[in-house]
């Protein structure tokens, strides 16, 4: 039986959300909105993007081509990369950078170095915004200096159909991941809206091996943050029941789910199964008959949508090469969204569904944004969302502010499942994004961008090429 009541510990979730310490999945009042066509939620979640990296200029959102940059000389140099406090101009990058076969150019995005970039000031706790200097490359801190690479754009024809979405339908330029670490804290927050092992501790960051739930070997605990800031690398094995997951609900409701990902972590080394499977984490998803709800390969959606299985609630797991992550060396990520889009398009299931696109984490680069601070573990930088669907206002810019527990909040209100307790509580539901009385919208068929082949497995190039007749 899992703790729930320690979701609720923190004092201002637990009085908007009226937390006694109950295991009850029903205690909260339930979230429920005006009765309305949506009767499929399809969540893609692409990686390791800030919002103004992917969408820097775009009309009526907040975004910047500067930024303030931190003056640093590292200790033993005389390497000055920012002499100054000063404003450094972005610098417009492909989509892929580096090579499919050597790798791509990550850059730390851990919880340490969102503190870096935020550079605090100590008196007033306020996010300077101005330490994306200070950074090294690698996903954590320990690599050569990245100096001023963190302060870049993707070129605007790298990413144009993510930019047809975000015009024709709806955008967020107010979304910010919720907690300050990477992405296996942000695959679980998606599922739970929470990290926190009791009133005081959080997990951060990701175990050392990336294997990162039940299947990962016996020695590879998740490191925690304290409240009064300090993080430890001893933290719990990644294989938890402290929290729940939206699955409880939706399987109280009796309501369908499926986590479509390439492959799972006893089936080879492909590092989107081993890794961002969310729901390895939870021992009673892994351990137990939702476990028949991970779905692989990921090209499965496909299937489900030509033979009418698709379930209520989707979330959508690309591989590494179709990901957007900076380390791939790849740019599939926007022929892979675009084909799961346009097969929903043309589907039978296009006037009752809403695609929520977004990406994990920021990926430690620069966005003009600070966020806000709620309290020791959140909130972080900025990344994109987009609401595709028949019932999205056209071409809006949302200026409200978004966290995960948004996503959560929206599923719990279109299903009246109740509430997890967590974040879902207080953040603000994406529903204000649609509106359900307007007519249901047609689809625009995407063109389907190009992409190199990156190395894909055989198998996932016959799923994106044979079967949907997407081009190399």
């Amino acid at each position: 039986m899992k703790r729930f009541g320690l979701v609720c510990l923190v004092a201002a979730f637990a009085a908007a959300a009226g937390c006694n310490g109950s295991s009850s999945l029903s205690s909260a009042p339930p979230t429920t909105q005006p009765a309305h066509s949506i009767k499929h939620i399809v969540i893609l979640l692409q990686e390791n993007r800030s919002f103004n990296n992917l969408f820097a200029g775009f009309p009526g959102a907040t975004t910047a081509l500067q930024g303030p940059c931190k003056a640093f000389k590292p200790r033993g140099t005389s390497d000055y990369w920012c002499k100054t406090a000063r404003e450094v101009a972005l610098k417009a990058r492909s989509l892929a950078q580096g090579s499919p076969t050597l790798g791509g150019t990550d850059i730390c995005h851990s919880h340490q170095c969102f503190e870096l970039e935020c550079d605090f000031d100590t008196g007033t706790k306020r996010c300077r915004n101005d330490g994306f200097d200070l950074i090294d490359f690698g996903e954590a801190q320990g690599g050569p200096y990245a100096k001023l690479y963190p302060y870049s754009y993707v070129r605007q024809s790298d990413v144009k159909a993510y930019w047809d979405f975000a015009k024709r339908y709806a955008i967020a330029d107010r979304m910010f991941f919720t907690d300050t670490a990477s992405s296996f804290i942000a695959h679980q927050i998606m599922l739970s809206g929470t990290v926190r092992l009791n009133d005081h501790e959080s997990l951060t960051d990701q175990p050392g091996v990336p294997i990162w739930g039940c299947d990962s070997p016996p020695s590879n605990p998740v490191p925690v943050i304290f409240k009064d800031g300090r993080v430890s690398l001893n933290g719990p094995q990644p294989c938890l029941d402290v929290y729940g997951s939206i699955a409880d609900l939706l399987d109280a409701a009796k309501v369908s789910w499926k986590y479509y990902i390439f492959n799972l972590p006893q089936h080879g080394s492909e590092f989107a199964g081993n890794v961002w499977n969310g729901f390895d984490v939870f021992k009673d998803v892994r351990y137990g008959p939702d476990w028949k709800n991970i779905t692989t390969p990921n090209g499965k959606i496909f299937r489900d949508l030509n033979n009418g299985t698709l379930p209520a609630v989707s979330w959508v797991i690309p591989t590494l090469f179709d990901s957007d992550h900076p380390a791939s060396g790849c740019n599939g990520g926007p022929r892979w969204v675009t084909s799961v889009a346009d097969a929903i398009g043309k589907s039978r299931y296009w006037n009752s569904t809403a695609i929520v696109l977004l990406w994990d984490d920021w990926g430690g680069w620069y966005d003009p944004v600070p966020p806000p601070q709620t309290n020791y573990a959140s909130l972080s930088f900025r990344v994109p969302l987009i609401v595709i669907s028949p019932y999205a206002k056209a071409h809006l810019v949302s200026h409200t502010q978004y966290e995960f527990g948004s996503i959560l909040k929206f599923i719990e209100q279109t299903f009246s499942l109740g509430s997890l307790h967590t974040t879902d509580v207080d953040a603000t539901s994406l529903s204000d994004m649609f509106d359900f009385t307007q007519a249901p919208r047609p689809y625009a068929i995407e063109p389907i961008p190009h992409a190199n082949s990156c190395g894909l497995p055989p198998p996932m190039e016959t799923i994106l090429r044979h079967d949907r007749g997407i081009p190399d």
